[in-house]
């Protein structure tokens, strides 16, 4: 299992780099998005602050992922933005072809906490 959690980081660490410089320099064209979920984005956008800190976040993480270095704190902090990221294509954009990154993204960062778990259980400490 050490390899696959290890294959699992770079990966996802792969695709918060790739999707975070997208977010900055929009080489991706971003597909037509249902009014739910453009109502979502647009009141996202309305915080100028939001998808700068958003795409830089993920892009330094991504960095912590890919070099090995802090991965249980990169993990943690791209928890709620992959399980944002899964939400809104289930909920907003429905359809197995969007959801399928997303899962995806879910089991990665799964697997690739595989190898922190003395780390995580920590967390559930009772103290």
């Amino acid at each position: 299992m050490n390899k696959v959690s290890t294959v699992s980081r770079y990966v996802l660490g792969l695709i918060y780099l790739i999707f975070g410089l997208n977010g900055i320099f929009q080489f991706f064209p971003m597909p037509p998005l249902p009014e739910s979920a453009m109502g979502f984005l647009g009141g996202l956008m309305s915080a100028s602050y939001f998808f700068p800190f958003l795409k830089g976040t993920e892009i330094l993480m991504s960095i912590l992922l890919l070099s090995g270095f802090a991965v249980p704190f990169a993990l943690i902090v791209l928890a709620p933005i992959t399980i944002n990221i899964l939400l809104f294509h289930t909920i907003l954009t429905p359809g197995l072809q969007n959801a399928a990154l997303p899962v995806a993204m879910v089991l990665l960062s799964i697997a690739a906490a595989y190898n922190y778990w003395p780390t995580f259980k920590l967390l559930f400490a009772k103290k």
